[in-house]
């Protein structure tokens, strides 16, 4: 089996989601291949930022516009390069982190997907599904899951 070429990986600035950017980033390293950070948003206004504070509390930072997904991407990009990983392309895409995902593992022929656990063993994730749970289910490529919690 060849290494893999493309890895592909999600973050939405949690510890959890910085994990598997430095598993993505190591892999990729040892791989030699192109590790692509990816960070859905959600297109937002004050109002709306401050309305999902209110309502989220620490969990806002998933709800937040373009601006602050270009600053997490730029420090998982940060991370990627001190795990090792050298040739490293950001992506910033509007709407669902699953289809985010799926949408540019697609466009980059990515060879593997990577994203943390977070929300997989959660009542919430059980019933309404989980960012890992489903693009495990819905990704047409190899996907690890690292345990982040």
């Amino acid at each position: 089996m060849a290494a893999y070429q493309t890895v592909v990986v999600g973050t939405d600035g949690s510890d959890s989601s910085y994990a598997a950017v430095d598993r993505a980033a190591a892999v990729a390293a040892d791989a030699g291949a192109t590790v692509v950070i990816v960070c859905a948003y959600f297109p937002a206004g004050k109002d709306e930022v401050l309305r999902a504070q209110d309502e989220l509390g620490d969990e806002a930072y998933q709800v937040v516009g373009s601006a602050p997904a270009e600053d997490t991407l730029q420090s998982a990009r940060d991370r990627a390069l001190k795990a090792g990983a050298r040739d490293i392309e950001t992506v910033a895409v509007k709407g669902e982190p699953v289809d985010a995902l799926r949408s540019t593992a697609q466009e980059r022929r990515a060879d593997l997907l990577v994203v943390g656990n977070r929300g997989l063993n959660t009542l919430a994730g059980r019933i309404l599904g989980s960012v890992p749970s489903e693009v495990a289910r819905k990704s047409g490529v190899d996907v690890l899951i690292v345990h982040t919690t």
